[in-house]
């Protein structure tokens, strides 16, 4: 395969592809995460939430299939490679949920948005974009790394894993295991049981996060270059992204480009199927301000935290990394806070 194509160019494709599924799945699905934190504390409804849930199972049981079959080393993703900061992904993902209450939506939501013609969006994604890779390698690079030192961890800081060195039943069996028992939890409603296309979203979900791992796993056996295992997450690689689209002639495209130009053609698409697609843009300067403030925490946060809720929600969800289910939490605290502090405008209850 590798005869036909450059490596950058096979890694940079897959991306594409597998954002394009990610784009298609929340402008046709109605994926997405603070959509189904709104539902599920204002709306009555998991629906949405067991859609997040089943696609973190199947991604769960992709990837650990993908491990037993000897297809990617899944303990040199950044996931399971570096210590996990319980602090920081807690600091984090408080910081990331509330912005993304105040700005309407996560990273990829707001990618998401923008295909559909939404320019308040693109305010968004330019300021997290950029403010992400200021805490990542700009002038609060040195804060950050005062405050919380990466070092390389010496056992993968993950949960199969840890499982695996204590009952010493297989890695990719227990990870199998452990993913079936989340996709049977989510479909255990019957609400959701009722909605086959619902499911069908999560598994278009799942895919494109295990077709990301498969790729850099491929890649990265049968290349020649330096290329990292990863998959999916919309924080440090929108601002990648950005600087990949101002400085193209002098560099090569990576994972990250291709997955964040593959959300914004197939929410395009999407939006043009359902016939949605329209120019937005803000006339509240109050709004846009707001927008603006959730913007910058959450391009901080997800620095912090070492993912936003699809690089930690789902892609290191899918490696049962210590730090997915603590990280998600604290997105889905702070985002209940933000929208408190939104709607009822944190009054005492009566």
């Amino acid at each position: 395969m590798l005869e036909l194509i450059s490596e950058n160019a096979f890694v940079a494709l897959a991306g594409l592809l597998g954002g394009a599924l990610l784009g298609l799945a929340a402008r046709l699905g109605r994926f997405c995460t603070m959509g189904a934190i709104e539902d599920l504390l204002y709306g009555d409804s998991s629906l949405r939430m067991r859609m997040w849930i089943l696609a973190i199972g199947l991604a769960v049981i992709g990837t650990f299939s993908l491990l037993g079959l000897g297809l990617v080393p899944l303990e040199q993703s950044f996931y399971l490679s570096i210590t996990w900061m319980p602090l920081a992904s807690v600091i984090g993902g408080l910081m990331f949920g509330y912005g993304m209450a105040l700005a309407g939506n996560c990273g990829y939501g707001a990618l998401a948005r923008l295909g559909g013609g939404d320019m308040r969006s693109f305010v968004i994604v330019l300021v997290m974009g950029v403010t992400a890779y200021i805490v990542l390698s700009g002038p609060l690079a040195y804060l950050r790394v005062w405050a919380f030192p990466q070092s390389q961890a010496a056992t993968a800081p993950g949960l199969a894993h840890a499982l695996s060195g204590i009952s010493g039943i297989a890695i990719p069996t227990l990870g199998i295991a452990i993913g079936l028992a989340m996709s049977l939890g989510a479909l255990a409603s019957r609400e959701f049981r009722d909605s086959p296309a619902s499911a069908f979203w999560a598994a278009v979900v799942a895919t494109a996060i295990v077709s990301g791992w498969w790729a850099s796993g491929y890649i990265a056996a049968n290349g020649f270059g330096a290329f990292p295992i990863v998959s999916h997450s919309f924080s440090a690689p929108v601002g990648e992204a950005l600087i990949f689209a101002m400085t193209a002639s002098t560099g090569l495209p990576s994972f990250a480009v291709g997955s964040v130009a593959g959300v914004l053609i197939g929410a395009f698409i999407g939006s043009l199927i359902k016939g949605h697609f329209r120019w937005e843009a803000c006339e509240d300067p109050r709004e846009l301000k707001r927008q603006i403030f959730g913007a910058v925490l959450m391009g901080s946060g997800a620095v912090l935290a070492m993912g936003c809720t699809v690089g930690q929600g789902l892609s290191a969800f899918s490696t049962l990394s210590f730090s997915a289910p603590i990280t998600f939490a604290a997105i889905f605290a702070g985002a209940a806070l933000g929208l408190r502090h939104l709607i009822e405008g944190f009054q005492p209850a009566e």
